[in-house]
């Protein structure tokens, strides 16, 4: 598990990225670079890091589910996540 401040920072990031978002794409067609300069350093998208939503865990990150592969295996075999199944042949 990660911590619970990693995860609200993460969750502060996504929330400044969104606000900013509007403002950011209107000074990169005007070409207003030193005005992105002066924009808060969160507000970059780049930024942003995949974490999983049930955990916190930031590696092993499956984009389709939103999970880590840890939980993501947990949950597969346990039958929670639909059309998913072990395979064997």
């Amino acid at each position: 598990m990660a911590k619970e401040s990693m995860k609200a920072r993460e969750v502060k990031r996504q929330k400044m990225v969104a606000k900013y978002a509007a403002k950011r794409k209107a000074l990169k067609e005007a070409g207003d670079y030193e005005a992105l300069q002066r924009l808060p350093k969160d507000a970059s998208p780049v930024r942003l890091h995949n974490r999983c939503k049930l955990t916190g865990r930031p590696k092993g990150y499956m984009r389709t589910f939103g999970l880590s592969r840890v939980t993501f295996r947990e949950m597969a075999n346990q039958g929670l996540i639909p059309g998913v199944r072990k395979a064997s042949w």
